[in-house]
């Protein structure tokens, strides 16, 4: 049989369109104000949200900068005007400036709740990419540290973003194609996919872990760089490790978080998870009136699932569970089943997100914090054990481990 090279050419040639029709075009990123038109309600409520005001233009509004310029500060070494972003308004505040191409965080912080500012700086022997960066806080820029959490689109060759904050895209992917012709095929909604996936867009950043690929044109990179919603997370990000009984930076002895933004850590562990509970069945990320954009407030949220009448619920009433009265601190679901053990700043910690009961004998062992003698500071642990054992509802033999 003979070959011609107009033969191969028309070979070669459908080939080629083969594989162009299989190649999908470049997402185009819009940025959210693109959104605002047909969502207009829901773009509304996320606007008042941290997840849109994660990052403040401190020149556009300087009412964003919390921190106490007044009085001298040894810690301050930098003024008021030299700050370009702000980051955090609920429990710290840290203050942007900009060098060359990068951003980089000043040494100090702002703790919001107590008041006062303190020392911020990474330790060595913490994060783990702190033997890839130099000492010098100032040195340490947030492109590959931060910024692809706190803004959409980020893009490792230029440091260039299609929006600041956490935009629509952030968890819908790009909208280019979505704001050209409306339809719910060419737009991701996290609803609309397995628990596995679904729970991605938000553990892409409420995670501790190092990319897969790293570095990334030399420069060595903490978060899921590549990553889209509808991605699998774990093709591109790899959770923090854990040493079962070690106390580490990230986590406690038993795997439970010991810092903040480990809630997808946390999560992927637990039954919650494993039952296909997603993210967005507890928080509304567009915005609620309700602390952590919880979907229903306290003990509704969680009696929604776990009432009296469900199998996962209490026997019995609600204070017949707990042993608290059914008004007081002790019957509210949170305080014994999501205690705040993960510390965010110094004297200020977030919830535990493993949903687990902690006994005060896992303080005893490991140190761990436990909800009970978190709350009865006045108590020991052995008070706190002997009063659990008296609960005809509670196993004695899990309570003591």
């Amino acid at each position: 049989m003979i070959v011609t090279i107009r033969t191969l050419l028309a070979g070669t040639l459908l080939v080629q369109a083969t594989l162009l029709a299989q190649t999908p075009p470049k997402a185009e990123f819009t940025g959210s104000v693109k959104c605002q038109p047909c969502h207009a309600a829901t773009y509304a409520r996320w606007k008042k949200t941290l997840m849109a005001n994660v990052l403040q233009d401190a020149k556009a509004k300087p009412e964003a900068v919390l921190g106490d310029f007044s009085k001298p500060d040894p810690l301050v070494t930098f003024r008021k005007e030299d700050i370009v972003f702000t980051y955090g308004s609920k429990w710290k505040q840290r203050y942007f400036t900009k060098i060359g191409n990068d951003y980089f965080v000043f040494p100090v912080q702002w703790d919001v709740k107590a008041g006062v500012w303190r020392r911020y700086y990474v330790r060595d022997g913490t994060d783990w990419w702190t033997v890839h960066y130099p000492a010098d806080q100032m040195k340490r820029p947030t492109g590959p540290t931060c910024d692809g959490c706190h803004s959409t689109n980020f893009k490792v060759e230029d440091n260039s973003v299609t929006e600041w904050n956490v935009g629509c895209e952030k968890c819908h992917g790009a909208g280019g194609a979505h704001v050209k012709a409306p339809s719910k095929s060419n737009i991701v909604n996290p609803s609309a996919l397995d628990s596995v996936r679904a729970n991605d867009v938000c553990i892409q950043c409420h995670s501790q872990g190092r990319p897969l690929a790293n570095p990334f044109a030399g420069r060595y990179y903490d978060w899921p760089v590549g990553y889209q919603p509808g991605d699998r997370l774990s093709g591109f990000w790899e959770l923090e490790e854990h040493k079962l009984g070690e106390t580490t930076f990230t986590h406690f002895p038993d795997g439970s978080a010991h810092k903040n933004r480990m809630q997808g850590n946390d999560f992927v562990a637990s039954t919650m998870h494993n039952r296909g509970v997603r993210c967005f069945n507890c928080h509304d990320v567009h915005g609620t009136s309700y602390n952590a954009d919880l979907i229903k407030p306290g003990n509704a949220m969680c009696l929604q699932c776990h009432g009296q009448e469900s199998p996962n619920g209490p026997r019995g009433n609600l204070a017949a569970h707990t042993h608290h009265a059914l008004e007081s601190a002790g019957s509210l679901c949170a305080e014994c089943h999501m205690p705040k053990i993960a510390q965010t700043i110094e004297g200020n910690n977030v919830r535990s997100h493993t949903f687990a009961f902690l006994s005060p004998a896992m303080t005893d062992k490991y140190k761990i914090p436990n909800p009970c003698t978190s709350c009865h500071r006045d108590k020991t642990t052995a008070w706190a054990l002997k009063e659990l054992q008296r609960w005809p509802n509670v196993s004695p033999w899990r309570v003591a481990k």
